[in-house]
């Protein structure tokens, strides 16, 4: 008959008990290199920013220290030297003795004598009566040759002619006025009768341009008083490129009331 506590034990060692499971173990936790990164550049910004700051502010206080760059150039000391001046010498002798100077003999001083005065040519006025008026003498305009320019010649155009009053005696100070244009040539002249003698005592003249130039009824001519008021109407006339009618000759004669 077997032993029931030795059958018991061979069970036992029959039947081994199991191994033990191991535990699972815990996940690693990923490094997050992105993070790391940024966090090393903001601190090397930062450090290098505190180190511009600080040399900024060495310069500043310091501008002779060595870590500027371009440090401010050292003026020279200014040396003060004393340049003696010169003694001046006596140009004395030592005992000076005056001399008596000569004598000036007076001499007669002569008179002052009047001086002439210049007397230039006196401008001619006239004495006209209110509401006088000229008009053309009968033959006016008429044209002619150059005859008091020699020097000019062909290379002039104008015009002249002389004022009469009403029983034909010349009549000097009135104002001529001429105008109008020659092509593209503006054309103005003023002057007084009288003061062109070669054609009279009343005598007058313009000069329209350098040569002779055709137009038609493009230039005027007016008589004006003292005061710029009309004694004619403007008279237009005719040029021509004719040397032998660069003068046109215009006779004023006073109009009869």
């Amino acid at each position: 008959m077997s032993d029931p506590f030795e059958d018991s034990f061979e069970d036992l060692l029959d039947d081994p008990e199991p191994a033990a499971e191991p535990e699972p173990k815990a996940p690693r936790k990923k490094r997050n290199m992105g993070g790391c990164l940024i966090n090393m550049l903001s601190g090397i910004m930062m450090t290098g920013t505190i180190i511009v700051v600080l040399v900024f502010a060495i310069i500043y206080i310091n501008p002779q220290a060595t870590i500027n760059p371009l440090p401010p150039t050292t003026m020279p000391a200014l040396v003060l030297t004393f340049t003696p001046s010169p003694t001046p010498k006596g140009v004395l002798p030592p005992t000076w003795t005056p001399t008596s100077s000569p004598t000036v003999t007076p001499t007669d001083t002569p008179l002052p004598t009047d001086t002439p005065e210049p007397t230039g040519t006196p401008v001619p006025t006239a004495n006209l009566e209110s509401g006088t008026t000229f008009t053309l003498q009968d033959g006016s305009p008429s044209y002619e040759i150059n005859a008091y320019h020699g020097d000019g010649g062909c290379d002039w155009l104008g015009v002249g002619g002389q004022v009469f009053d009403i029983d034909g005696a010349p009549v000097p100070g009135i104002l001529i006025e001429a105008g109008g244009s020659l092509g593209d040539i503006d054309v103005s002249g003023l002057t007084l009768s009288g003061m062109a003698t070669d054609y009279g005592e009343g005598g007058y003249e313009i000069t329209l341009h350098n040569t002779p130039t055709a137009s038609e009824n493009a230039i005027w001519i007016q008589l004006l008083d003292q005061a710029n008021l009309p004694l004619t109407e403007k008279i237009y006339f005719q040029t021509f490129d004719s040397c032998d009618s660069n003068l046109i000759r215009i006779n004023f004669v006073q109009a009869g009331n």
